[in-house]
Protein backbone atom coordinates (compact mmCIF):
# COMPACT_ATOMS: atom_id res chain seq x y z
CA UNK A 1 0.00 0.00 0.00
CA UNK A 2 2.78 2.69 0.97
CA UNK A 3 4.61 2.29 -2.49
CA UNK A 4 0.71 2.10 -4.47
CA UNK A 5 0.87 5.71 -2.84
CA UNK A 6 3.93 7.06 -3.87
CA UNK A 7 2.86 6.23 -7.40
CA UNK A 8 0.10 7.92 -6.93
CA UNK A 9 1.27 11.01 -5.85
CA UNK A 10 4.21 11.22 -8.55
CA UNK A 11 3.09 10.33 -12.12
CA UNK A 12 4.77 13.20 -13.48
CA UNK A 13 7.68 12.15 -11.94
CA UNK A 14 7.39 8.68 -13.33
CA UNK A 15 6.99 9.90 -16.94
CA UNK A 16 9.78 12.25 -16.78
CA UNK A 17 12.37 9.70 -16.12
CA UNK A 18 11.25 8.11 -19.69
CA UNK A 19 12.17 10.89 -21.02
CA UNK A 20 15.21 11.73 -19.12
CA UNK A 21 16.41 8.12 -20.36
CA UNK A 22 14.63 6.94 -23.93
CA UNK A 23 17.82 4.68 -24.85
CA UNK A 24 17.44 3.27 -21.95
CA UNK A 25 13.62 2.72 -21.56
CA UNK A 26 13.84 1.45 -25.21
CA UNK A 27 16.48 -0.83 -24.77
CA UNK A 28 14.39 -2.56 -22.01
CA UNK A 29 11.05 -2.92 -24.53
CA UNK A 30 13.60 -4.35 -27.01
CA UNK A 31 14.87 -6.73 -24.62
CA UNK A 32 11.15 -8.05 -23.46
CA UNK A 33 10.03 -7.22 -27.36
CA UNK A 34 12.69 -10.46 -27.90
CA UNK A 35 11.55 -12.81 -25.50
CA UNK A 36 7.53 -12.17 -27.18
CA UNK A 37 8.94 -12.95 -30.43
CA UNK A 38 9.80 -16.49 -29.35
CA UNK A 39 5.64 -16.67 -28.76
CA UNK A 40 3.19 -18.03 -30.63
CA UNK A 41 0.95 -15.66 -32.50
CA UNK A 42 -2.37 -14.33 -31.52
CA UNK A 43 -1.74 -14.78 -27.64
CA UNK A 44 -3.55 -13.52 -24.74
CA UNK A 45 -1.93 -12.01 -22.03
CA UNK A 46 -1.56 -9.01 -19.04
CA UNK A 47 0.69 -6.96 -17.53
CA UNK A 48 0.93 -7.22 -13.79
CA UNK A 49 1.85 -3.41 -12.34
CA UNK A 50 1.48 -1.73 -15.84
CA UNK A 51 1.86 1.48 -14.25
CA UNK A 52 0.98 4.01 -17.04
CA UNK A 53 1.69 1.67 -19.96
CA UNK A 54 5.04 2.52 -21.17
CA UNK A 55 5.33 -0.96 -21.99
CA UNK A 56 2.07 -2.63 -22.73
CA UNK A 57 1.32 -0.20 -25.40
CA UNK A 58 4.62 -0.57 -27.48
CA UNK A 59 4.90 -4.45 -26.80
CA UNK A 60 1.12 -4.60 -28.14
CA UNK A 61 -0.61 -5.99 -25.03
CA UNK A 62 -4.26 -4.73 -24.53
CA UNK A 63 -5.04 -5.39 -20.44
CA UNK A 64 -3.13 -5.43 -17.00
CA UNK A 65 -3.71 -4.55 -13.21
CA UNK A 66 -2.58 -1.64 -11.18
CA UNK A 67 -2.82 -0.60 -8.34
CA UNK A 68 -2.43 2.90 -8.13
CA UNK A 69 -5.39 4.85 -9.84
CA UNK A 70 -3.73 7.81 -11.50
CA UNK A 71 -1.05 5.92 -12.83
CA UNK A 72 -3.94 3.35 -14.34
CA UNK A 73 -5.86 6.73 -15.42
CA UNK A 74 -2.91 7.34 -17.61
CA UNK A 75 -2.43 3.75 -19.46
CA UNK A 76 -6.46 3.79 -19.70
CA UNK A 77 -5.65 7.01 -21.73
CA UNK A 78 -3.11 4.65 -24.09
CA UNK A 79 -6.09 2.48 -24.59
CA UNK A 80 -5.17 -0.17 -22.69
CA UNK A 81 -8.04 -2.13 -20.53
CA UNK A 82 -6.95 -1.69 -16.69
CA UNK A 83 -8.06 -3.60 -13.77
CA UNK A 84 -7.93 -2.40 -10.39
CA UNK A 85 -5.72 -5.12 -8.18
CA UNK A 86 -2.45 -6.53 -6.89
CA UNK A 87 -0.35 -8.90 -8.05
CA UNK A 88 -0.59 -10.92 -4.79
CA UNK A 89 -4.25 -11.38 -5.33
CA UNK A 90 -5.00 -11.37 -9.15
CA UNK A 91 -8.22 -10.69 -10.04
CA UNK A 92 -8.89 -13.27 -12.57
CA UNK A 93 -9.91 -16.71 -13.10
CA UNK A 94 -8.00 -19.65 -13.38
CA UNK A 95 -6.40 -21.10 -16.96
CA UNK A 96 -7.09 -17.77 -18.64
CA UNK A 97 -4.13 -16.75 -20.67
CA UNK A 98 -1.13 -17.30 -22.34
CA UNK A 99 0.90 -14.99 -21.14
CA UNK A 100 1.84 -13.04 -17.76
CA UNK A 101 4.67 -9.85 -17.66
CA UNK A 102 6.32 -8.51 -14.90
CA UNK A 103 8.44 -5.28 -15.33
CA UNK A 104 7.68 -4.51 -11.40
CA UNK A 105 8.97 -7.06 -9.21
CA UNK A 106 11.05 -4.90 -7.46
CA UNK A 107 8.30 -2.86 -6.08
CA UNK A 108 6.08 -6.08 -5.20
CA UNK A 109 4.86 -6.61 -1.49
CA UNK A 110 5.00 -10.65 -1.87
CA UNK A 111 6.91 -12.14 -4.38
CA UNK A 112 6.43 -15.67 -4.36
CA UNK A 113 2.45 -14.68 -3.63
CA UNK A 114 2.85 -12.66 -6.99
CA UNK A 115 4.18 -15.88 -8.99
CA UNK A 116 1.54 -18.72 -7.47
CA UNK A 117 -1.14 -16.06 -9.34
CA UNK A 118 0.67 -15.64 -12.14
CA UNK A 119 1.22 -19.46 -12.32
CA UNK A 120 -2.73 -19.94 -11.54
CA UNK A 121 -4.02 -17.76 -14.37
CA UNK A 122 -1.79 -19.13 -16.91
CA UNK A 123 -3.04 -21.90 -19.36
CA UNK A 124 -0.83 -24.81 -19.30
CA UNK A 125 2.20 -24.22 -21.74
CA UNK A 126 1.72 -20.58 -20.37
CA UNK A 127 4.88 -18.06 -20.04
CA UNK A 128 5.83 -16.01 -17.34
CA UNK A 129 7.60 -13.18 -18.69
CA UNK A 130 10.01 -10.77 -16.22
CA UNK A 131 12.08 -7.72 -16.43
CA UNK A 132 13.97 -6.85 -14.25
CA UNK A 133 16.79 -4.77 -12.81
CA UNK A 134 19.52 -7.71 -11.67
CA UNK A 135 20.74 -7.01 -7.90
CA UNK A 136 24.26 -8.13 -9.07
CA UNK A 137 24.75 -5.03 -11.86
CA UNK A 138 25.93 -1.67 -12.03
CA UNK A 139 22.28 0.27 -12.16
CA UNK A 140 21.19 -1.45 -9.18
CA UNK A 141 23.91 -0.63 -7.32
CA UNK A 142 23.50 3.04 -8.21
CA UNK A 143 19.66 2.56 -6.75
CA UNK A 144 21.34 0.98 -3.49
CA UNK A 145 23.78 3.83 -2.80
CA UNK A 146 20.87 6.45 -3.83
CA UNK A 147 18.49 4.83 -2.33
CA UNK A 148 17.50 7.44 0.39
CA UNK A 149 17.44 9.79 -2.00
CA UNK A 150 15.21 8.14 -4.29
CA UNK A 151 11.24 8.63 -5.00
CA UNK A 152 10.67 4.93 -6.24
CA UNK A 153 13.29 2.85 -4.77
CA UNK A 154 13.28 3.83 -1.45
CA UNK A 155 11.71 0.70 -0.65
CA UNK A 156 12.38 -1.42 -3.45
CA UNK A 157 13.63 -4.93 -3.45
CA UNK A 158 16.21 -5.89 -5.50
CA UNK A 159 16.55 -9.69 -6.97
CA UNK A 160 19.55 -11.67 -8.18
CA UNK A 161 18.90 -14.05 -11.27
CA UNK A 162 19.44 -16.95 -9.43
CA UNK A 163 17.02 -15.76 -6.60
CA UNK A 164 14.64 -15.14 -9.19
CA UNK A 165 15.01 -18.21 -10.81
CA UNK A 166 15.01 -20.17 -7.57
CA UNK A 167 11.44 -18.25 -6.71
CA UNK A 168 10.35 -19.00 -10.13
CA UNK A 169 10.92 -23.09 -9.88
CA UNK A 170 9.13 -23.20 -6.29
CA UNK A 171 5.87 -21.54 -8.14
CA UNK A 172 6.24 -24.45 -10.53
CA UNK A 173 7.86 -23.31 -13.68
CA UNK A 174 10.50 -24.86 -16.40
CA UNK A 175 12.05 -23.97 -19.21
CA UNK A 176 13.74 -20.72 -18.44
CA UNK A 177 15.37 -18.27 -20.85
CA UNK A 178 17.36 -15.57 -20.55
CA UNK A 179 18.45 -12.09 -22.07
CA UNK A 180 20.11 -8.74 -21.04
CA UNK A 181 20.27 -4.88 -22.03
CA UNK A 182 21.81 -1.93 -19.92
CA UNK A 183 25.74 -2.01 -20.64
CA UNK A 184 26.80 0.69 -18.42
CA UNK A 185 25.16 3.10 -16.00
CA UNK A 186 22.02 5.31 -16.75
CA UNK A 187 23.89 8.15 -18.00
CA UNK A 188 26.23 6.30 -20.34
CA UNK A 189 23.76 4.71 -22.05
CA UNK A 190 22.96 7.05 -25.66
CA UNK A 191 21.77 4.56 -27.78
CA UNK A 192 19.43 1.52 -28.27
CA UNK A 193 21.82 -1.41 -27.38
CA UNK A 194 20.24 -4.83 -28.95
CA UNK A 195 19.66 -7.14 -26.16
CA UNK A 196 22.51 -9.98 -25.57
CA UNK A 197 21.33 -13.75 -25.00
CA UNK A 198 21.99 -14.99 -21.01
CA UNK A 199 22.72 -12.87 -18.46
CA UNK A 200 25.72 -11.50 -16.13
CA UNK A 201 26.76 -8.38 -18.45
CA UNK A 202 23.42 -5.93 -18.34
CA UNK A 203 21.76 -4.43 -15.72
CA UNK A 204 18.40 -5.47 -17.13
CA UNK A 205 17.54 -9.13 -17.37
CA UNK A 206 14.39 -10.93 -18.86
CA UNK A 207 13.40 -14.12 -17.97
CA UNK A 208 10.93 -16.24 -19.79
CA UNK A 209 9.44 -19.62 -18.00
CA UNK A 210 6.65 -21.96 -18.43
CA UNK A 211 3.94 -23.52 -17.09
CA UNK A 212 3.63 -27.27 -17.19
Amino acid sequence: MLQTKVFNENVKTYEAWYKKYPEVYLSEVSAIKEQFLKLPESIKGIEVGLGTGKFAQPLGIKEGIEPSNEMANKAMKRGIEVMEGVAERLPYGDLQFDFVLFVTICHLNEIKAAFAQAYRVLKHGGAIIIGFIDKEGSIAKQYEEKRNRSTFFKHATFYSVNRVEKLLKKAGFRNFDYNQTLFGSLEQIKIIQSPKQGFGEGSFVVVKAIKK
